[in-house]
C-alpha cells in the first residue's frame, strides 16, 4: 500500500496489523477536495479553532445550493439545523418526537449504530427486514405502525446494500406513516454518492412526506472525523436551540467548502466508485456475489455459497489478511455476508479480491 495511506492514524488504517489490507470502515482513501483543504488550512492559519456560532448562514446557504444543484431539492436554510453527526441527530429527533419505550422501525440488514442508538435514546427497536430483493417491506412497516411504533428510521441510499429507494416506495412509506400519525426520519448521508442513473429522491420532496432528513458532507467528501451533521425539516423548532454548540467547527468549515465548491471533485469521485464497483463484480470468484450497488463506496458481498459460515469476514481476515465489515453487525439478516469498501484505488480493489480468493483456497 501507498505509504501515504499506511501513515494515516484513522480507524481504517490503525485498527489492524500492517499485513492486513483494510477494506472495512466507511472511510475513502482519496485525497480531499482542494476547496476543502484550502478552507481548513485558512482556518488553521487564522488560529480559528473555536465553536460554531449561532450565525452560520454560509454553511446553510451552501447546503441549500448543493441540494438544489444535485437533487433539484429546494431547501429553506431556516429549516436546517447543524448537529454533531447524523446519528446524534437521529437521537435528538427521537427524544422530542417520541416517548421512552416507543417503537422505532428499522430495516435490517442496516447500519449497526441504528440498533445501539435507538436503545440509547430509550426507545425500542422494531425490525422490519428488507425483502429478498432489497426493497422495503411497506406492508410490514404499516403493520409495525399499526402495532404502536411511532417512527421509522430509514436509510436511503441503503447501507450496506447500496440500494437507492425509488420514489414509489417513498410515497408508499409516506402514506402509511400519515395513516398512523408516525414520523419518518431518513438518513440520507449517502445521497450525494448515488450514481447518475439511480435517481436518488430526497424524502422531503415526496408528496405528503412528514418527517426529517438527516445528512452530512462526511461521506460525500470524506470528512467523518470533523463531526458535523444536518437535520432538515419544517419543524426543526422542536429541537433544542443549542445543538450547534456541540458540532465540530472545522466540520462546518469543511462542509461549507465541499457543498459550495466540491462538485467537480465529487463527480470525479463518483466516476471512480462506479468503475471500482464494476471491477469488483468482474473479479470476484463465483462463490462470492456483490449485491449491485446504486450508491456509495460500500459493497455488500453475499458469501453464503463460499461455505464460510455466518461470519465470512473472520475467515477473510484470518486466511486472506483482508479486513471487511462483519455482516452480522448489520442484523441477523447479515449472516453469510460481509461489507467491502471500494473507496480506494483500482489496484487495492484487485488486491482485496486476491486476498478473498486466497481465503477460499486455504
Amino acid at each position: 500500500m501507498d505509504s501515504v495511506l499506511t501513515n494515516r492514524g484513522s480507524a481504517k488504517f490503525a485498527t489492524y496489523p500492517a499485513d492486513v489490507l483494510p477494506a472495512w470502515v466507511a472511510e475513502m482513501d482519496f485525497p480531499l477536495a482542494e476547496p476543502v483543504k484550502a478552507a481548513l488550512r485558512a482556518a488553521v492559519d487564522n488560529d480559528d479553532m473555536g465553536y460554531l456560532g449561532a450565525r452560520h448562514d454560509g454553511l446553510l446557504d451552501a447546503f441549500a445550493g448543493f441540494a438544489e444543484r444535485r437533487f433539484g431539492w429546494t431547501v429553506d436554510p431556516a429549516h436546517v439545523v447543524p448537529v454533531t453527526d447524523v446519528m446524534v441527530g437521529a437521537e435528538e429527533l427521537l427524544l422530542v418526537l417520541t416517548e421512552p419505550g416507543d417503537g422505532v422501525v428499522i430495516n435490517p440488514p442496516v447500519y449497526p449504530p441504528y440498533f445501539a442508538d435507538i436503545a440509547h435514546a430509550r426507545r425500542r427497536v422494531v425490525e422490519v427486514p428488507l425483502l429478498a430483493d432489497g426493497a422495503l417491506d411497506v406492508p410490514g412497516i404499516d403493520a409495525a405502525f399499526a402495532a404502536g411504533a411511532r417512527a421509522l428510521l430509514l436509510c436511503n441510499p441503503h447501507n450496506p446494500t447500496g440500494r437507492v429507494v425509488p420514489q414509489s416506495e417513498l410515497e408508499a412509506v409516506a402514506k402509511v406513516a400519515a395513516a398512523h400519525d408516525a414520523w419518518v426520519l431518513v438518513d440520507e448521508i449517502h445521497g450525494p454518492l448515488a450514481f447518475g442513473g439511480a435517481g436518488f429522491v430526497p424524502y422531503l420532496t415526496v408528496p405528503g412526506a412528514r418527517g426529517f432528513a438527516l445528512t452530512a458532507a462526511s461521506k460525500a467528501f470524506n470528512l467523518a472525523g470533523l463531526k458535523l451533521g444536518l437535520i432538515v425539516g419544517e419543524e426543526v423548532e422542536r429541537l433544542p436551540s443549542e445543538l450547534h454548540w456541540r458540532t465540530g467547527y472545522l466540520g462546518a468549515v469543511a462542509a461549507e467548502a465541499g457543498f459550495a465548491e466540491g462538485d467537480a471533485w465529487l463527480d470525479e469521485t463518483l466516476a471512480v466508485l462506479v468503475s471500482n464497483h464494476a471491477l469488483l463484480a468482474s473479479r470476484l470468484p463465483p462463490e462470492i456475489v456483490a449485491v449491485p450497488a446504486q450508491a456509495s463506496f460500500l459493497a455488500w458481498l453475499d458469501c453464503r455459497a463460499a461455505g464460510l459460515g455466518d461470519d465470512p469476514s473472520a475467515a477473510f481476515l484470518e486466511r486472506g489478511r483482508v479486513a471487511l465489515s462483519r455482516g452480522l453487525d448489520f442484523g441477523a439478516e447479515g449472516a453469510g455476508f460481509a461489507r467491502l469498501n471500494v473507496g480506494t484505488t483500482p489496484e487495492l480493489v484487485e488486491e482485496a479480491v486476491r486476498r478473498l480468493e486466497a481465503a477460499l483456497t486455504r
